[in-house]
C-alpha cells in the first residue's frame, strides 16, 4: 500500500511535453488532407442528428475511431505509453458498439427535441470539438499541423461523440456509449496538467475537465427527460 502511495501522477505519464505534442503535429502532417474528410464526417453526423436521422448519425463517428484508435493509439502513441493498444483496441471497440446500436437500433431517440436542453448541452460539446478545439493549438502559437481534428486526433473524436451521444441517444444505449470517450477525455485532461511546465492547470486541460461535469449534466437531465417521457 505505502508502494502505490509514493507514485505520483507524473511517474503514469512517460513522455514530455515536447514529444506529445510532436506527435500530434506528425499526425496532421501525415494524414493532411483527410482532416477536410473527416471534418465533414463529423458535421454530417452533427446535421443527421439534429434532423432526426438518428440511425446514420450513429453510423458516421464508427469508421472515425477505428481510424484513430489504429493510428493514432496502436501505432504511435503505444510507443510513448504501454497503455497505448489498449487504449486503441477500447477505441476500436466504441466503434463496434456505435454500429450495433446503429443497426439494432436499441437506445436511440428517434425524435430529438432540438430545443431540449440535453441536445442544447450535446450540440454544444460537438460543435467545442468540431470547431474550438483544433484553434485551440494554433491560437496559443502552436502549428497548424498540432491543431486536432475529429477523426484524425483522439481528443475531438471523443468530445464529438459525448455531444452526439447526447442528441441521438437515450437509455442504457447513451450511458455506454459515454464511457470510453468521457473515460479518454479524464486521461487526456490529466496528461496534459502533467506536462504543463508551470505547474498550474494548461487552458487545454482546463478545457476538457469543463466537459467533463457538462456532459454529465446532460446524461442526467436526458434520463430524467427519459423516465418523464415513458411514465406519461
Amino acid at each position: 500500500m505505502n508502494g502505490w502511495a509514493s507514485y505520483q501522477l507524473q511517474d503514469f505519464v512517460p513522455f514530455t511535453a515536447e514529444i506529445y505534442f510532436r506527435l500530434l503535429e506528425r499526425m496532421g502532417e501525415t494524414f493532411w488532407p483527410l482532416h477536410l474528410m473527416s471534418l465533414a464526417l463529423g458535421a454530417a453526423a452533427l446535421g443527421l442528428a439534429l434532423t432526426q436521422r438518428t440511425r446514420l448519425a450513429c453510423l458516421i463517428p464508427a469508421p472515425l475511431w477505428i481510424f484513430v484508435g489504429f493510428m493514432f493509439f496502436i501505432q504511435r502513441y503505444a510507443e510513448l505509453n504501454w497503455a497505448g493498444a489498449y487504449l486503441g483496441y477500447a477505441f476500436i471497440a466504441q466503434a463496434v458498439l456505435l454500429v450495433v446500436i446503429a443497426f439494432t437500433r436499441c437506445g436511440l431517440d428517434r425524435a430529438p427535441r432540438p430545443t431540449s436542453p440535453p441536445v442544447v448541452i450535446g450540440s454544444a460539446i460537438a460543435l467545442f470539438g468540431l470547431i474550438m478545439l483544433p484553434l485551440m493549438a494554433p491560437l496559443s502559437g502552436g502549428s497548424w499541423y498540432r491543431a486536432e481534428v475529429v477523426g484524425i486526433h483522439a481528443d475531438p473524436t471523443a468530445i464529438t461523440t459525448l455531444g452526439l451521444a447526447l442528441i441521438m441517444l437515450r437509455g442504457w444505449a447513451l450511458w455506454a456509449t459515454a464511457i470510453i470517450p468521457a473515460f479518454w477525455v479524464l486521461i487526456s485532461a490529466l496528461t496534459l496538467q502533467v506536462l504543463d511546465a508551470s505547474g498550474a492547470v494548461a487552458p487545454g486541460a482546463l478545457a476538457l475537465f469543463a466537459v467533463l461535469p457538462i456532459t454529465l449534466l446532460g446524461l442526467i437531465w436526458k434520463s430524467v427527460e427519459s423516465r418523464s417521457a415513458r411514465a406519461k
